[in-house]
Parts: C-alpha cells; structure tokens; sequence
C-alpha cells in the first residue's frame, strides 16, 4: 500500500480510460472473439455456460465471503460483549468491512452499476441483443439495472488485496500476488462469459484498489488520521455498552 501502487493503478487508469474511450471499438473487437465461441446448442458466448469456468467464477466469488465472515464474527461478538476482548485487531477489523462497503458494496453495486446504464456485451446489438452499444464513459445506455460498468465480480475478488496487505511482510508479496491473480482470473471469466467489457473489468480493479489504498493510508499510515487497535477497541466499547447495560437492567441484574 505503498505510492508506487498508487502510481501503477493511476497509470492503468489513464491509459486504458484514453484508449478505451478513444477507441471503444476495442472493447466490441474484444467481445466480438469471445461471441464466437458457440456450442453445440447454438448458445454464443459459451465459455458463460462450460462447467469449469462456471465453478472458477463460483470458487472465486468465495474467497471474500471466506475472509470477510471470521471478520464481521468477531465484530459481532464484541458488539453483544463489549468488556470482551477483540479476537481481530480493531484496526484490521474496521479496514477490512470499509473497504468491502464502501468498495465493492457502495461505489460498485449501489451505485455505478445501478446508475450508469451500459448494457452488457450479451445484451448489445452487435451479439443478438436489443441494447445500443456506449463507451465505458457514456451512461446513458439501455441498460434498466443491474448493468456492466462496473463489474461487481470483479471488484469482489480484488477487494482480497485488502487482507493481503495486512499480512506478515515475509509473506505480502505473495498476498498480493494471490490477490491480483484472483482478480485477473475473475475478470477474463467475466470477458469470457459476455458478461462484461474489458473497461468494465479494468475499472473495477482500478477503483477498488483505491478505495483500499486510501482506506489504509487513513486508517495505518497518515499521522493526522491514523488510530490504533485500542482506538478501535474502545470505541466498538463506547458504541456497544449503552445497550449492554439496558440489557442488563432489562434481564434484573441486581446492584451489589
């Protein structure tokens, strides 16, 4: 979580936001060699319907419900318990369930997907559909909900850079190069399946990224703004005792 990433995902942005936008034929060339692909059913875009890349998709969309669960468990048991003691670092406990709302939930699914109408390679003119083809950056697309830009699989799996960059240093390189290998796989799939344009699944790794680079310079690294697990600790503790004691009082503890 260091500049360079920073730098290297800006530069992803830029130049594939350029290209993109300037040549949106690229992304319908793209779509058009996986459209191309058909079964024996006459089904086009086959690779959304082959067994393996279906359970590829499946597996990786379980990776972050797998990390995120223990994560939100022990929130959970510290809110019903607040003199108990965090089993998960505070500090890794609030970076981990921000960056999933407010990445992959928030920007990716509440907002970019519902509110920026591109239609779906499977679903555009060009591939037997009924929705008129736009640029990444055009919103005003066919699309009713729902929609490609941006892919929302795609986020989830890269949103495991997060954990990876909580991980011993001995070990975070290899983190990181799981992460991004996940978030790689998931995005052809998507590509594969017609589900997705290559810009849709660019930007969604980019823009995760960048919620989880600023949700850990703000929370581990800038000295104004950064906390520690006790910070963390007594606040879940402020928020959770007031209906602790309500509880209490509700269930006759009595005053010694």
């Amino acid at each position: 979580m260091n500049r360079t990433g920073l730098i290297v995902a800006l530069i992803i942005a830029a130049i594939a936001g350029a290209l993109l936008g300037i040549f949106p034929g690229l992304d319908l060339g793209v779509a058009a060699y996986f459209h191309s692909f058909v079964d024996v059913n006459k089904n086009y875009f086959a690779w959304r319907i082959y067994p393996p890349v279906m359970l590829a998709r499946d597996v990786g969309l379980w990776v972050g419900t797998i990390i995120i669960t223990p994560v939100v468990a022990a929130l959970v048991f510290k809110l019903i318990l607040p003199r108990r003691k965090l089993l998960i670092p505070g500090r890794a406990i609030l970076f981990l369930m921000a960056t999933m709302a407010l990445g992959p939930g928030l920007l990716v699914n509440a907002i970019l997907k519902e509110h920026w109408d591109r239609p779906r390679p499977i679903d555009v003119k060009q591939f037997g559909g009924d929705q008129h083809f736009v640029p990444w950056w055009d919103p005003r697309g066919d699309c009713p909900g729902n929609c490609s830009f941006v892919s929302g699989d795609v986020s989830g799996a890269f949103w495991t850079i997060a954990p990876a960059a909580l991980t011993p240093p001995a070990i975070r390189p290899i983190a990181y190069g799981a992460a991004l290998a996940l978030g790689t796989a998931m995005a052809a799939f998507r590509v594969m399946a017609g589900g997705h344009f290559v810009s849709d699944v660019i930007f969604a790794g980019v823009f995760t990224f960048l919620i989880i680079w600023l949700c850990y310079a703000l929370i581990y690294r800038w000295p104004r703004t950064r906390l520690s697990d006790d910070d963390v600790e007594r606040a879940l503790e402020r928020i959770a005792m007031p209906g602790y004691r309500m509880i209490g009082a509700l269930f006759g503890a009595k005053k010694t």
